[in-house]
């Protein structure tokens, strides 16, 4: 897990943005993921609707990292805002052991409870039908060559999968040593992959209508199995709620029992407050937009984007500001 997170986070070490660099550039880097992604699709809105707010501003979007780096990349001053999970910038803060001795001590919430966003496993029904096995226990307690997809280091899912294994008394290495194989590839080629018959088991984030989601099920005869109460536990020790998602794709007949990372948006608590204000206000007042780019994010609902349980960090001042005007925060 250690090595994931090192390759995830590499090269975005840099200083910390001091707040007399905004009064000259104005720069708002957003961080993101890469083309393709919801959160790319969610940055490429924001940044459109804060370019006229931000009249000096030159925003852009950073087209990579994901739910582990981009706290890091925020803490380090390589983003101003980013998209990050609560459960990934709580590891953060608190220098979770995933981040090897570092921690973001400096990232403040400006937006939380944008939209949820589940940790889900599926099987191809191909492997159900070869084997007899039909839940995740049975699946990874089984001597069977399992053979393992996931998106590469720098997203929530490859750690989170490394902890659903651990609460069903498996890893990483004894799939391996049991003949079967770990494999990391690009969201993109995911698709492709399971349509060809190249894995069995698939972990991953999922919301409602994500495109490779979709097209998963759509080309790859898979069935969403739910997660164990066990599993369920094991999580939420480690900041995800357990919760019910879908029925939202193809061959998902009913909803099935995940565990929700949360979104939020954070920037460090070097952003001047009146950015921070403004960003703030900008998204909030203009949800629906939001709403409209992407359907993960029509259910959120502006009054409880300050609540701690929907940023799992603090306040960034500015955001607080723009929520106590709104008469949301007493």
């Amino acid at each position: 897990m250690r090595t994931l997170f090192t390759a995830a986070i590499g090269g975005f070490v840099g200083a910390v943005v001091c707040a007399s660099s905004y009064a000259s550039a104005q720069d708002i880097r957003i961080g993101a993921m890469r083309e393709g992604s919801s959160w790319y699709v969610f940055a490429a809105t924001l940044e459109g609707m804060i370019e006229p707010q931000l009249s000096d501003a030159n925003v852009e979007i950073i087209a990579r990292g994901g739910g582990i780096a981009n706290p890091m990349v925020v803490q380090n001053g390589d983003a101003e805002v980013a998209l990050a999970n609560v459960a990934t910038s709580v590891w953060a803060a608190n220098g979770h052991e995933l981040y090897q001795g570092a921690s973001a001590p400096d990232i403040r919430a400006l937006v939380g409870g944008l939209n949820s966003v589940y940790m889900a496993a599926m099987v191809t029904n191909d492997f159900v039908e070869r084997t007899g096995l039909d839940t995740l226990e049975e699946i990874l307690a089984s001597d069977e060559a399992i053979r393992v997809i996931m998106k590469p280091a720098g997203s929530s899912a490859p750690p989170t999968a490394d902890m659903i294994m651990e609460a069903l008394g498996t890893s990483r290495d004894e799939i391996i040593a049991n003949g079967g194989d770990i494999i990391q590839v690009e969201t993109a080629q995911i698709p492709q992959v399971i349509r060809d018959g190249g894995a069995d088991l698939y972990f991953d984030t999922v919301l409602q209508g994500h495109p490779v989601i979709t097209e998963v099920t759509l080309t790859g005869d898979v069935r969403f199995l739910d997660l164990p109460q066990n599993v369920l536990d094991h999580l939420a020790a480690n900041g995800l709620a357990p919760a019910a998602y879908g029925p939202w794709f193809d061959n998902q007949t009913e909803a099935n029992m995940g565990a929700d990372f949360g979104t939020v948006l954070i920037a460090n608590a070097s952003l001047p407050d009146e950015v921070a204000y403004e960003i703030t206000r900008t998204l909030i007042e203009n949800a629906d937009a939001m709403g409209e780019a992407h359907a993960a994010w029509a259910g959120f609902n502006p009054e409880n984007a300050w609540r701690p349980e929907n940023t799992g960090v603090p306040l960034h001042p500015g955001a607080e500001q723009y929520y106590r005007e709104r008469g949301w925060i007493e």
